[in-house]
């Protein structure tokens, strides 16, 4: 059987593959920009990479095939995705010789205009269905990417697509989706990232509906808001991405009065250290982001791209990952770290902001949780208002006021956004309501 090495983004909710051709050859599937992964995964095989493969135009990150490419890999897309670099590309039907085996380009629009599915042979026979964002593991991918006036018809085109070609190959046939549980892409459940066409049309409840206009209408309902990032991404990846073949850029020491200067001609300063550390003193204006798997998500949600971006960093913080999250979402203006951290800011005798944390199990006053749409239905404190973290701009009202999440990350975001907006009376829940219900006893409120 071909090995078949899954590299999961947990932030992002996205896998890539590394497939053994067999021959000391590997070939990558939909990778992200740091070549590092696919590169270790196949030197630990002793496999050469030689092929990197692409679904679509990604909208949720910045293609890495580029940087596969520098290093002597073919890049290998739909020939309809009209990319403006050096690629290999496949029409419906099209195959790729892999020296014993063959990759089949299927057409499989909805996702995207131009979405490709690839079936890998051996000879005649189906080992495994690359399904991009065509077939999830219980759901499809979202079709609202490109313009309003195409979400319903790509729809369409996606309801086509499952039932007269994915759903036609062997029950049997191990399916491997990009998409997964965490992706903005699609709204999956459970933590399993491969599945079978058997088993899709089993259980998954979007193939269950009766005819096209009730998935359609299935689809459609379950679509929640996205990153920003995602309406520019697909068009640089199209041009083809900055490749740096080498290291990528290391974040350089920044004295204050740098700092003062570069935020003063608009840029960002971004604190990535935990909720405790930003609560107990940062800089005022500075955008709570603490650094975790969702990093890259809510940096491409709340700034701006083209803002030159300064980090402030606790002194154990890993630096290449503030790199790698920032470059994977087209942040390429990085300007540098506060030198000495949060520690030279007050050195320099410069004021410090306070935001206070609050055991969610106590919370009692004024509540505004920010977490999706979705989330707040399943389950709120009674009272809540609610307005999600990607399209905050004000607050309700003057006073104190709690910020809710589900742990307190996104809601120190939220609080830091609001003091630089000049609101004071902030407080962070640490905790969510499923804390304060199983502390108090008490009941969350749900929607339909």
């Amino acid at each position: 059987m071909t090995d078949i090495v899954s590299i999961v983004d947990e932030g992002l909710g996205n896998s890539s593959y590394v497939v053994d051709l067999g021959d000391g050859r590997a070939l990558v599937l939909d990778p992200e920009r740091d070549p590092a992964p696919y590169l270790e995964a196949a030197e630990r095989r002793h496999l050469r990479v030689a092929y990197t493969v692409e679904t679509h135009l990604h909208a949720d990150f910045v293609s890495g095939s580029g940087e596969l490419a520098a290093r002597g890999a073919t890049v290998v897309a739909s020939a309809a995705g009209n990319r403006q670099f050096a690629h290999h590309g496949l029409g419906d039907g099209d195959e790729l010789d892999l020296g014993g085996l063959t990759l089949r380009a299927m057409a499989t629009p909805g996702h995207t205009p131009e979405q490709v599915s690839y079936l890998l042979l051996d000879g005649g026979r189906p080992l495994a269905l690359f399904s991009g964002g065509s077939l999830l593991v219980g759901a499809v991918a979202r079709t609202d990417l490109i313009a309003p006036d195409q979400t319903e018809p790509l729809a369409r085109q996606l309801w086509r697509s499952l039932h007269e070609r994915i759903l036609t190959l062997p029950d049997d046939l191990t399916v491997y989706p990009t998409h997964g549980a965490g992706s903005f892409c699609s709204a999956p459940s459970g933590a399993e990232r491969t599945t079978t066409i058997g088993r899709e049309r089993a259980t998954n409840p979007l193939l269950a509906a009766p005819d096209e206009d009730a998935f359609v209408k299935a689809l459609l309902d379950r679509l929640g808001s996205y990153p920003a990032y995602f309406r520019r991404l697909a068009e640089v990846n199209r041009r083809g991405p900055t490749v740096y073949s080498t290291e990528p850029p290391a974040l350089t020491p920044l004295t204050v009065n740098q700092i003062q200067n570069l935020v003063a001609e608009g840029a960002q300063l971004v604190d990535a250290r935990p909720v405790d550390a930003f609560a107990a003193g940062r800089v005022p204006g500075s955008l709570s982001n603490p650094l975790r798997p969702q990093f890259a998500t809510w940096l491409g949600w709340l700034v701006e791209p083209a803002r030159p971006l300064v980090f402030v960093l606790a002194a154990t913080q890993d630096r290449t990952e503030v790199v790698r999250h920032a470059l994977n979402v087209g942040y390429e203006n990085l300007a540098g770290e506060l030198a000495g951290g949060i520690a030279a800011w007050e050195a320099a005798g410069l004021p410090l902001g306070r935001i206070d944390l609050v055991d969610a199990a106590k919370v009692t006053g004024p509540v505004l949780d920010i977490r999706q749409d979705a989330e707040f239905a399943a389950g709120h404190l009674p009272g809540a208002n609610h307005v999600e973290l990607g399209t905050l701009i004000e607050a309700p009202e003057e006073g104190p006021l709690t910020l809710m999440c589900g742990h307190g990350e996104r809601a120190m975001t939220a609080a830091s956004l609001l003091a630089a907006r000049g609101r004071t009376g902030l407080a962070v829940a640490v905790g969510g309501p499923d804390h304060w219900s199983a502390a108090t006893g008490r009941p969350l409120e749900t929607e339909r």
